[in-house]
């Protein structure tokens, strides 16, 4: 009984995976635009409030890298994130911008979601309005994505990634040129 169940999984997951059609090629244009939940810069039991937005571009480079479910996309990125400071008789706000280029391979699962992993690379700007001590800083900045698109239609996904960007995980949709 458990060896039939396993076969017929693994033909099922054949099955789906063979049918699929490719969701992301080379010369696709790809908007994301979303919340993000989870600051991933200001975190600890002082922090509140506040908002994670983010928005990519990303363009289909490259085809067939392994077989022809799979592609690599490159673009930009930019996230902007705001939260409250409040300990004792501090009480200001902070600010994040962050500008980035990123990379991701993609590979089609399934049809109609498009799954892909990668990196961003760019710069930090923060910003805090502490009367005290008035600040800014920027830095260098690196990190993983990965993420998932579901297409309603040929243009229109909603869309999630998880991993370290301006929050731990963005909810939105893409938008397909």
């Amino acid at each position: 009984m458990k060896r039939n169940l396993i076969l017929t999984a693994v033909i099922l997951c054949i099955a789906v995976t063979a049918s699929a059609q490719n969701t992301f090629n080379k010369g696709d244009k790809v908007l994301n635009l979303g919340l993000g939940i989870g600051n991933a810069i200001h975190t600890g039991s002082y922090y509140s409030g506040g908002v994670a937005m983010s928005g990519s571009f990303e363009v289909g480079i490259i085809d067939h890298v392994f077989d022809d479910k799979s592609s690599i996309g490159v673009g930009g990125y930019i996230g902007y994130a705001s939260s409250k400071y409040k300990f004792s008789s501090y009480n200001y706000r902070l600010s994040d911008l962050i500008l980035s280029s990123k990379g991701a391979f993609h590979y089609q699962l399934v049809d109609k979601l498009d799954t892909y992993a990668g990196l961003l690379v760019g710069f930090r700007f923060g910003y805090d309005n502490d009367p005290d001590y008035d600040y800014a800083t920027s830095n260098l900045i690196g990190a993983g994505f990965a993420g998932a698109r579901y297409y309603f239609n040929d243009n229109f996904a909603a869309m999630a990634e998880i991993g370290y960007g301006i929050a731990y995980l963005n909810l939105g949709i893409a938008l397909k040129f």
